[in-house]
């Protein structure tokens, strides 16, 4: 059994799609997946499975939440081993000292083309700073997220389908993990 983290995207944010870290544990059971334990309530889930991460898993979920909860959201799996990487290859080492919380991981569903990666850091018009490491990009907010033009839709336009988790809910849901 290996732990995995899945976080679901724009679960509980501005009052659209709201669902119970209850349901969403109870539902993991209902798959079979073993010790569910949620963080928050935006949609963090860290569980034990002999799965591997990847679509199928993520698929799985999309498709139970859809026809349990009635939710049409995105998933996003990593392994704890995946877990433990995306916190190595942070290359923002200082701001997450400094200022965790200023500091998002962005999950996609795939690695993102350089040339994207580009784009969306040409599209930049304050402080922010962008860089990608495999299906995750990191993003530090100097002055704050909720005052950013670089917003989740702005981002998913450039790099496709993604979910964000500011620093210290990254390393939060790393240490359930077994971390």
């Amino acid at each position: 059994m290996t732990y995995h983290v899945a976080l679901l995207g724009s679960v509980n944010v501005g009052g659209n799609s709201r669902v119970a870290m209850a349901d969403l544990r109870d539902l993991a059971r209902d798959l079979g997946l073993n010790e569910p334990q949620t963080l928050l309530q935006s949609g963090n889930l860290v569980f034990q499975t002999k799965e591997p991460a990847g679509a199928a898993l993520e698929k799985r979920l999309e498709a139970a939440a859809a026809q349990r909860l009635g939710l049409t959201i995105g998933f996003f799996v990593r392994s704890a081993e995946e877990w433990a990487e995306i916190i190595a290859r942070n290359p923002f080492a200082q701001e997450a000292a400094d200022d965790p919380s200023h500091l998002l991981v962005q999950f996609l569903k795939t690695a993102p083309a350089a040339s994207a990666v580009t784009a969306l850091q040409a599209a930049i018009t304050g402080p922010e700073r962008v860089r990608a490491s495999g299906a995750e990009a990191y993003v530090v907010y100097p002055d704050g997220i909720g005052r950013s033009k670089l917003t989740g839709p702005k981002i998913e336009a450039k790099l496709g389908p993604a979910t964000g988790r500011n620093w210290n809910t990254i390393l939060k849901l790393g240490a359930l993990a077994g971390l």
